[in-house]
């Protein structure tokens, strides 16, 4: 074999550099991070988006979406979350399955690192979303789905005519209690103090209730059942007592955490952690943008998160549109 030869075969068996420079990245999927890819994928923008740690983020932690237009009878969260993933490749964006570790929006481009990769983008798109927290009862993990739920809107109207249990006690918890009573037999407000910490014309609202009532002092301790919830074990704060109530669903109303804690000293941050937006989907850096429940702490739901995927991607190509004719 000639030398021309060996060079030639020794060029073709180079590998392909990776590609690390994109004009949009995008950090999160789910709903939020899906759409917002498919509208700038759509608008020929070299598109790469890092699903994280949970792929297709919340809602692959749930069971059945009643609420999502489009589905009749109704869609199971993953399976959603596959077709809006297949919708986003098919635009021609590139979907990652990794955790983004750290980022530097300080100077542009700008960086992006995995725990192996850094990439560089001209704009971002934050879909990080936030996770509910939870009491770490005994069983919540394990009927997460099954009866245990983070979102009334979502799961309340599965539950008619059941005894249904709403813990916490501030305004999401007061609001919550409130609407499942369009569908609960009776909603058992369990809480831990003496009093509620919400406003008091929600309190006023839920005493007037004669659907509500309130477990004082009390936490959740243990959640039982066979293949869905049945039974949850109160314990009183006071006296250790324990006590069981049969129940259908557990809501679980003591607030959310936005994942933010990546974004923190590089985009501002409200008091809760939550991204503020200043115009439209924009934060406070030029160039980088949010959608979803990142910044989203009233809606909450799959739609809403869409829809603000949606609104980034729309003026992320804009913004690249404006910024390159300066």
């Amino acid at each position: 074999m000639n030398g021309s030869v060996q060079a030639q075969i020794k060029e073709e068996a180079k590998p392909v550099e990776k590609k690390r420079r994109f004009e949009v990245i995008i950090i999160g999927s789910g709903p939020a991070g899906y759409t917002a890819a498919i509208y700038t994928a759509r608008a020929k923008r070299d598109t790469l988006i890092f699903s994280g740690i949970l792929p297709g983020g919340q809602l692959m932690l749930t069971t059945e979406v009643e609420n999502y237009p489009g589905f009749s009878d109704g869609i199971f969260g993953p399976e959603l979350m596959t077709i809006m993933r297949k919708q986003t490749e098919r635009m021609g964006a590139t979907v990652v399955d990794d955790e983004v570790v750290n980022v530097d929006f300080k100077h542009k481009p700008f960086k992006v690192l995995t725990p192996s990769e850094e990439y560089e983008a001209e704009a971002v798109i934050i879909c990080t979303g936030a996770n509910p927290r939870k009491i770490g009862a005994k069983g919540e993990h394990e009927f997460g789905g099954k009866g245990v739920s983070y979102c009334a809107t979502c799961d309340g109207p599965f539950f008619r005519n059941q005894e249904i249990v709403v813990t916490g006690g501030g305004d999401t918890a007061m609001e919550e209690a409130i609407f499942l009573t369009k569908f609960g037999k009776n909603i058992h407000v369990v809480h831990r103090r003496d009093q509620l910490r919400a406003s008091k014309v929600m309190q006023e609202r839920a005493f007037e209730n004669p659907k509500i009532r309130f477990h004082w002092n009390k936490v959740i301790d243990e959640i039982k059942g066979a293949d869905k919830v049945n039974q949850v074990i109160i314990k009183d704060m006071v006296t250790n007592e324990r006590k069981a109530l049969d129940v259908g669903a557990i809501f679980v109303a003591i607030g959310h955490e936005p994942n933010t804690k990546l974004f923190k000293g590089q985009v501002e941050l409200d008091d809760q952690g939550y991204i503020k937006l200043r115009e439209n989907t924009k934060t406070s850096v030029e160039g980088v943008f949010a959608a979803g429940d990142v910044h989203d702490h009233r809606y909450r739901q799959a739609v809403t998160a869409a829809g603000f995927g949606c609104m980034a991607g729309i003026d992320v190509d804009k913004y690249l549109s404006e910024n390159k004719k300066k």
